[in-house]
């Protein structure tokens, strides 16, 4: 059974005005709902996570700042969001739910978080709407617990993984690889075992044909045992951040591909949302719908 991450506090409310679309988490499990790719058996409430698994991953200094509303007004403006209680205790379900999934993919091929992919989070800091980082997270609790012991992280938000390519620098476990805008934020890239950065207005035919290139990379010289999937929409030619010109039809193309390799592999895989800001909240809600829409239709 496909099992989905999703809880009320993935929307935590936001101050009027702010571009973080957070409506979406709760409108996409209500879509997949209404139009039957899931129903309320499919979703899970993460259960609270021991912060040993955040302390494993970030810096203690960090994280008790964060969990004590002690950062200072710069660090806050470098995450994007207004600090709070609220904010903090969402991120750490968020990252108990990619976890859970995980746990759920090991299970049955694939597990899926309503929210995640928040990998501009770096081991000591937070940027980019991101406070911690759970494809991190996710990755060191499969290697501790010997769950896994080589991990690809797939992402393909718009915006280069640069906190997670910091905190994988220096682990062979973890293959980094991130596919991103190549002028878009962050300015300053990490560096990535493999870094694909795109032009402006690429379209569907070179974004494909790049990332099923990078795949085959990948792939002659490592073996995951387990792949997390950073599975942002942000690369839609409608994103008002994204810069690129890739249509709906070539996300779903590229979430296929993503997904049949898994399968093909028999790794499995979890996939978390990622970034996604089109000006008409369907073109959002209809663009990441369709990984879910795959997910039921190749392994269920």
């Amino acid at each position: 059974m496909l099992k989905i991450a999703w809880s009320p506090i993935f929307a935590h409310p936001l101050p009027e005005g702010h571009r973080f679309p957070m409506e979406k988490y709760l409108l996409l499990p209500e879509q997949l709902k209404y139009e039957g790719t899931a129903t309320e058996d499919n979703f899970f409430v993460p259960e609270d996570m021991d912060e040993k698994w955040i302390l494993n991953t970030h810096d203690s200094g960090y994280w008790e700042k964060l969990k004590n509303l002690t950062l200072s007004k710069s660090e806050i403006r470098k995450t994007g969001f207004p600090l709070s209680e609220g904010l903090v205790k969402r991120e750490v379900h968020i990252m108990s739910g990619s976890i859970q999934a995980a746990l759920y993919a090991k299970e049955f091929g694939v597990g899926m978080n309503i929210a995640g992919g928040t990998h501009h989070a770096y081991a000591d800091r937070g940027e980019g709407f991101c406070l911690l980082n759970d494809l991190a997270i996710t990755a060191n609790y499969l290697i501790d617990h010997q769950i896994a012991k080589k991990v690809l992280i797939i992402d393909l938000d718009v915006h280069q993984g640069n906190g997670t390519a910091s905190i994988f620098q220096d682990k062979p476990e973890v293959f980094t690889f991130s596919m991103h805008g190549k002028s878009n934020y962050p300015m300053h890239k990490e560096k990535s075992d493999l870094d694909v950065g795109l032009p402006d207005k690429i379209e569907d035919e070179a974004y494909l044909k790049k990332l099923n290139e990078s795949l085959d990379l990948i792939l002659g010289s490592f073996t995951p045992d387990f792949i997390l999937y950073q599975s942002g929409v942000d690369i839609l030619k409608s994103d008002k951040l994204g810069r690129l010109s890739v249509s709906l039809e070539g996300v779903k193309t590229r979430d296929k591909t993503v997904l049949e390799l898994a399968k093909s592999l028999e790794v499995p895989i979890m996939c978390c949302m990622g970034g996604g800001y089109s000006p008409m909240i369907r073109d959002i809600i209809e663009a990441h719908a369709q990984v879910y829409r795959l997910a039921q239709e190749i392994y269920f």
